[in-house]
């Protein structure tokens, strides 16, 4: 994995649904090798944020900046064939757990030797040694999230997306799949990260995006932002507050 991996940008992006904007006019700038958390009330477009990112979703207008695979200075640049994203609730073949990370790894071109070594490595990883021959549909959910995110990592993404994959997880379960993260964005993968819960924001963010109304309406270093707030919005969200915007 590349030192010098390129920023992924978002500019202007406008993304509408049933005749209502749902995105409005979104730019952001993701630095590599940090963990953003995105963060916001409900509908505020958090999810959204990120299937358009991963490519499930496309913006009526505005760009999604990944550059070409190499920069003219020869460094790696993101493209989306270097993003995977992990859900709220796994999306699982019906196989086992050694088979759903061997088609994630065929996917990659990773086969052989090479694809058989991986697959203990990420077992390992995942704490999934001895689940290896169990239907992956069979698992607990706290075994199902840390299957789909190990799975997201076989090929070694520069970027994962991650949509409240620990929303209803016990607090064990959620300390693993935190830990995985962490380990992810030691070894060099960028982290966008949505949630929900302030205490694990604070535990993961190096940055902090907060939405509201298809806008990123503050951005900055997460110490900053959990400490000062600049506006009113995410002062009321921070405080469990309901806010009422103007178009309201």
């Amino acid at each position: 994995m590349s030192d010098t991996v390129m920023p992924v940008e978002m500019r202007d992006i406008v993304y509408a649904a049933g005749g209502k904007r749902l995105i409005d006019g979104l730019s952001l700038r993701f630095e590599p090798h940090t963990r953003t958390v995105i963060m916001g009330p409900n509908g505020a477009g958090k999810s959204l944020t990120l299937r358009l990112l991963q490519g499930l979703l496309v913006p009526e207008s505005g760009d999604i900046c990944w550059g070409a695979d190499r920069d003219a200075d020869g460094s790696a640049a993101v493209g989306r064939h270097d993003v995977a994203m992990v859900f709220q609730r796994p999306v699982l073949l019906r196989r086992s757990v050694g088979a759903n990370l061997r088609h994630a790894l065929r996917v990659c071109g990773v086969t052989g030797a090479a694809q058989s070594r991986r697959i203990d490595e990420l077992l390992a990883m995942g704490g999934l040694d001895v689940m290896r021959d169990r239907p992956a549909r069979v698992l607990s959910a706290g075994e199902q999230q840390r299957l789909a995110l190990v799975r997201a990592l076989a090929g070694s993404p520069l970027l994962l997306l991650l949509d409240e994959p620990t929303a209803n997880l016990d607090p064990v379960s959620t300390q693993a799949i935190e830990a995985l993260v962490n380990q992810a964005h030691s070894a060099g993968t960028k982290i966008v990260f949505v949630t929900h819960d302030r205490d694990q924001a604070a535990r993961l963010a190096d940055d902090v995006v907060f939405m509201e109304s298809g806008k990123a309406v503050e951005a900055g270093p997460a110490a900053a932002f959990f400490a000062r707030p600049v506006t009113e919005a995410a002062r009321a969200y921070l405080a469990g507050r309901l806010y009422i915007t103007e178009a309201n």
